[in-house]
């Protein structure tokens, strides 16, 4: 059954796309007519693309690895930090920092650098500090937590990328293009779909229409995690099944090993008397 359907994303304003004159000519097969000097996207390729991507990104949370939400736009902000903070998957809405893939180490450093700070304020040592030392490394802190703090639990490199605005996020889709990770996004009219992996032809800019289509990717999301913790469940009950028919197994040729050799005593017995 699909995620969604043409009324909804109809609803939602999806099908409106930039003026003709700010197209890109690769969106063409994405694009239904033009209205009134408007790109119409044809929602009926939008349901299908949604669908293939939901599945995607699924079996990527159901195997335990993370996807990068980057949506730095003002009026997606807010909505992303939402859906996606409800499946704890990262995420960046404010600026992208420059090399936040390509150079992941230092990164990693500045996040390790925010917790370190946060030890240092519950330990003994932070009473000792000048009001002008804890004003200063506070504001660092803040900073930090701003640029970096939603993505404190990513400790690798993520599995694919959903970006809101490919034209936006440009920098961000370009690293992740250069490490080999798989993008998704919502692909206006005005920009080009050749290099991202799962397009979405859809509306970038209306906030309804970044609400559906990212609320469906957190759906999907939370699908795969719950597989995921089922399976291990399923499996945590199985282990001590599988080990005591394994014991059981063991045993039993213990005891087929045993007979046999007794056999093998009796028969010499007999030759012998013979």
């Amino acid at each position: 059954m699909p995620r969604t359907n043409f009324q909804e994303l109809l609803d939602a304003g999806v099908h409106f796309g930039h003026l003709k004159r700010k197209w890109n000519p690769n969106m063409a097969p994405y694009i239904f007519m033009e209205k009134n000097g408007i790109h119409i996207i044809d929602l009926q390729k939008t349901v299908v693309k949604i669908d293939e991507a939901a599945a995607a990104i699924k079996q990527i949370a159901k195997s335990g690895r993370k996807i990068l939400f980057v949506a730095t736009k003002k009026q997606a902000k807010e909505l992303v930090a939402e859906a996606v903070g409800n499946v704890n998957m990262p995420y960046v809405v404010e600026r992208w920092p420059g090399g936040m893939l390509t150079n992941f180490p230092t990164i990693r450093k500045a996040v390790k650098k925010m917790i370190s700070i946060d030890k240092m304020m519950k330990d003994t040592s932070w009473d000792n500090l000048s009001k002008r030392e804890k004003l200063q490394i506070t504001r660092q802190r803040a900073k930090l937590d701003k640029m970096l703090g939603s993505i404190a639990d990513l400790t690798r490199l993520p599995a694919a990328l959903f970006v809101v605005d490919v034209l936006k996020e440009k920098i961000a889709v370009r690293e992740a293009q250069k490490l080999g990770i798989p993008v998704f996004a919502m692909v206006d009219t005005n920009s080009n779909p050749d290099d991202i992996d799962f397009v979405i032809p859809a509306n970038d800019d209306a906030s309804q229409s970044i609400r559906l289509i990212t609320r469906i990717m957190a759906d999907a999301i939370a699908e795969g995690l719950n597989e995921r913790k089922v399976e291990r469940e399923k499996d945590g009950e199985e282990a001590p099944k599988k080990a005591a028919k394994t014991e059981k197994k063991a045993a039993a040729k213990v005891v087929t090993n045993d007979d046999e050799d007794v056999d093998v005593d009796l028969d010499d017995e007999d030759d012998s008397e013979e």
